[in-house]
């Protein structure tokens, strides 16, 4: 079992791959090899889910919504194929209008932290998909651009590696301690990671790079089906 921070990186440096969460593959994910009590952290203590930061800032991984939607980490050896095979699957050209906006606003920017980049973006706050019309208000305006749908447009451009976490920055209470969930500060790949990932490849195709990562996945589980394998790199 993992018990530090530093050994959870040696296990993403190993791996190459670790989903936080459970995912069908038993023991590929930060939930399987912590500890319950270190998962988010007891009595004060902090757990797997506040070594995220830290980790991210060694900058030997990328962190992000890349598992089925879900937050995992990537090693840098192995963050070029995994773009590589993502971006195919999920194309600029194929994205809502509202998607490539997000990702030029950010992209102008370098780094922003959600509530920034959503406001930025021209969303609101709200999740409330009607508001008020105060023209009329027995017929409410929709509100496409509400914060559940930058929710689903940010997670696309994670799952696509277009964007990941840079960051999580916390409120900071009384005493100067740290409290809360965390706000994400999202970057893309590009300018967090002095890394050209197209060269990084040599040439492969992404057909080729997906072959690479549900090989090396199959070799460190080789019990588990390999179509969860192949579900989880993103068919």
């Amino acid at each position: 079992m993992v018990e530090t921070q530093a050994q959870l990186e040696e296990v993403i440096a190993e791996w190459g791959f670790l989903p936080f969460f459970k995912n069908g593959i038993s023991g590929f994910s930060v939930e399987d090899i912590v500890p319950p009590e270190l998962l988010f952290g007891e009595h004060g203590e902090q757990g797997a889910w506040q070594w995220k930061g830290p980790i991210i800032s060694h900058w030997q991984c990328a962190y992000g919504k890349f598992f089925g939607g879900k937050a995992g980490f990537v090693s840098l050896e192995w963050l070029p194929d995994f773009i590589n095979w993502r971006r195919s699957l999920y194309p600029l050209r194929s994205m809502d209008a509202d998607a490539r906006h997000i990702l030029d606003v950010l992209r102008s920017e370098e780094s922003m932290l959600s509530k920034q980049l959503k406001v930025a973006s021209g969303f609101t706050l709200s999740r409330k998909r009607k508001l008020f019309n105060p023209d009329d208000p027995s017929a409410p305006l929709a509100n496409r651009r509400n914060g559940t749908a930058f929710d689903a447009l940010i997670g696309a451009l994670q799952m696509g590696t277009y964007v990941c976490i840079a960051d999580f920055e916390y409120q900071v209470s009384r005493s100067g301690e740290p409290y809360g969930w965390g706000v994400a500060r999202y970057c893309t790949p590009e300018a967090m990671y002095d890394t050209d990932w197209q060269a990084a490849v040599e040439g492969r195709t992404p057909k080729q790079s997906r072959r690479r990562m549900v090989d090396r996945l199959v070799r460190l589980f080789p019990d588990a089906d390999q179509r969860k394998i192949e579900r989880l790199v993103g068919i």
